[in-house]
């Protein structure tokens, strides 16, 4: 049985963070991710966190100046000062509330060798920074449909990356819907995958909605999760058809009780 992540970056976008963190809770969530809390204080998250009895999965870097046209700036040669101001932001945040993950950006830098030397040293620097409290480092491969340019899109670039580098707590994020779009294959680069998994994501395929629409078959997918011995989170990372809670049911298909203590039996 999967342990499911509610990314809260996409889920109950109309509440507060602490509030967001609680209806997860309501809704039979077994922990929470968010994207950027920086502007939220520390000591509600964490006050939020110890109600649920949740952990926070992960947290990221911040984007950049620039916003979504940076898409994060790890690997933007030039930027590195920057760019070590949020890794040690994030570290600083994330050890505060015993945050298990940080993901780190690398940005839209067209994928050439310069970036990737920066990336790697940054990468390195975050892994170093993170280690003294326990917390995993990220690397997430991007599809080119969403963002263009975004510095890496394939497992295998990730993997090379996370192997260059060397650090024990530096790992994949396994994100199905990007990883579909960009390559397919899913069961395949998964159980491949296994050895440098840190986190792994889902959504609907191709409109990144709830997991029961679209071309991918969650059922396997998840089964094979399963059978991988996957001890970790699957994050919930989508955008709701329309209110969170109405696109639940998926969630409620694997057991776990809604806010009108509902509960369906996986088929």
């Amino acid at each position: 049985m999967p342990n499911f992540s509610a990314n809260l970056g996409f889920l109950w976008q109309e509440l507060s963070l602490p509030d967001a963190i609680r209806a997860a809770k309501e809704a039979g969530f077994d922990a929470v991710e968010c994207h950027w809390p920086y502007d939220v204080p520390v000591d509600a998250v964490r006050q939020a966190l110890r109600e649920t009895g949740f952990v926070m999965v992960s947290l990221n870097t911040r984007q950049g100046i620039n916003g979504p046209a940076d898409f994060g700036v790890n690997a933007m040669p030039g930027r590195e000062a920057e760019a070590r101001a949020y890794i040690d932001e994030a570290v600083a945040y994330a050890a505060s509330i015993g945050c298990l993950c940080i993901n780190a950006p690398a940005g839209k830098t067209g994928g050439t060798a310069a970036a990737e030397s920066v990336y790697r040293a940054n990468l390195a620097y975050a892994s170093a920074a993170a280690a003294p409290h326990g917390i995993t480092v990220l690397v997430e491969p991007i599809n080119q449909r969403d963002a263009p340019g975004y510095h890496v899109s394939r497992m295998e670039q990730a993997i090379a990356t996370i192997e260059a580098v060397g650090a024990d707590n530096l790992k994949l994020l396994f994100d199905c819907y990007h990883t579909q779009i960009s390559q397919g294959d899913l069961i395949r680069r998964l159980e491949a995958a296994r050895p440098y998994l840190g986190h792994i994501q889902l959504a609907g395929v191709p409109l990144r909605q709830e997991p029961d629409v679209g071309e991918v078959s969650y059922r396997d997918i998840l089964a094979a999760i399963d059978a991988m011995g996957w001890g970790g989170y699957v994050g919930a990372e989508y955008r709701p058809r329309g209110t969170t809670d109405e696109g639940l049911n998926w969630l409620r298909a694997w057991g776990r009780r809604g806010r009108q203590g509902s509960e369906v039996e996986a088929k």
